[in-house]
């Protein structure tokens, strides 16, 4: 009796679709290309040349993440085009507040069983992300495991590189107390705070998808699905034109956490709620989970998705070139003195 054969495809990957995969991301991957990008997707690594006569004492910046549960709201909608921008925005938002300039992006993928419709949506989504960012995307992985993920699943992870000059390295060191706090308006939700909202709007209230709710311009699905706003672009701008002292990207941990990642020990931020309107799906998160306010900000951006702290005296000068940039923005707080074992934010 003759024993049946078995190959890599019975095993559940199909290293032919693999390789069809790499031939259709590559004219999505080609727009990303700066000029210091070398070589082609498909090599064993990603080139990029550092060009060392544009920088006198260049310090290389690094980031990595993910989009964590928001993944799932994306197979709940079978819409794969936008978590890719996501990927990017939480990289390169890291990097920007530090003064860098991002480079370039790397990606992974891994799934149960490569999907190549749903696969290239991601990837269009990386590299619409990466076009917006001013980056180029020089490769990634993707991996086919099964048996360890759902055929169906997949989970992302991207890693960025940017360059600043070592002397115009933004750390929050020359903060002092005074200074003017300018939030800049968020796309939303973004990328962070997925679990409880899923637990609170599908779990708790029942909701589905697709419901239209009101104060919401799209179904509960599109808005938590909205993509992550990527800063680049603008913070480069204002870091050419105004004395930027300190920036916090607002991630997870909110305002409550993340500007006092930048602060001097001294210093503490008094943040005045009543200076904006957080978008609505806020307070329907909030109202419906019966969720304690400071837990709101504690887990969500509420609104602001980077801070950039100036001198008081060119506050109004930046709020007016961030809307000549199309932003909106506001002055929500400014730099205390900080009690010792007070909070480091307090909220008015």
């Amino acid at each position: 009796m003759t024993k049946k054969k078995t190959s890599y495809r019975d095993a559940g990957v199909d290293i032919d679709k693999a390789a069809a995969f790499v031939d259709r991301i590559k004219p999505l991957i080609k727009p990303t290309l700066r000029k210091e990008a070398v070589g082609e997707i498909g090599h064993f690594g990603g080139l990029f040349h550092l060009n060392a006569d544009k920088y006198k004492n260049p310090l290389l910046v690094s980031a990595t993440d993910g989009v964590g549960t928001k993944l799932g709201i994306a197979h709940m909608m079978d819409k794969h085009n936008t978590i890719g921008i996501d990927l990017v925005a939480m990289s390169v938002n890291d990097l920007i507040v530090q003064g860098a300039e991002p480079l370039f992006f790397l990606d992974y993928i891994a799934t149960g069983k490569l999907n190549l419709e749903t696969s290239v949506q991601v990837v269009e989504g990386i590299a619409k992300g990466c076009a917006e960012a001013g980056c180029a995307l020089i490769g990634g992985e993707t991996a086919e495991m099964p048996g360890f993920y759902k055929d169906d699943e997949y989970d992302l992870a991207g890693f960025c590189v940017g360059v600043v000059e070592s002397d115009k390295l933004i750390d929050g060191s020359e903060i002092r107390v005074g200074d003017s706090i300018i939030g800049l308006a968020s796309n939303g939700i973004h990328s962070n705070g997925y679990s409880l909202a899923r637990k609170v709007l599908f779990e708790q209230a029942g909701l589905d998808i697709n419901d239209n709710i009101n104060g919401l311009e799209d179904s509960i699905g599109m808005e938590l699905l909205r993509p992550t706003k990527i800063y680049v672009k603008t913070v480069l701008n204002l870091i050419k034109n105004f004395n930027i002292k300190g920036i916090a990207h607002i991630t997870g941990g909110g305002l409550t956490e993340n500007i006092p990642r930048i602060l001097p020990q001294s210093c503490g931020v008094t943040i005045i709620k009543e200076r904006w309107t957080p978008p609505p799906i806020f307070k329907i998160i909030q109202d419906m989970g019966n969720v304690d306010e400071s837990e709101m900000f504690r887990v969500f951006n509420m609104g602001i998705g980077m801070t950039i702290i100036v001198p008081e005296k060119d506050s109004k000068a930046v709020i007016n070139h961030l809307k000549v940039l199309g932003e909106q923005a506001c002055i929500i707080g400014h730099i205390t003195n900080r009690i010792e074992e007070s909070p480091a934010v307090i909220f008015e």
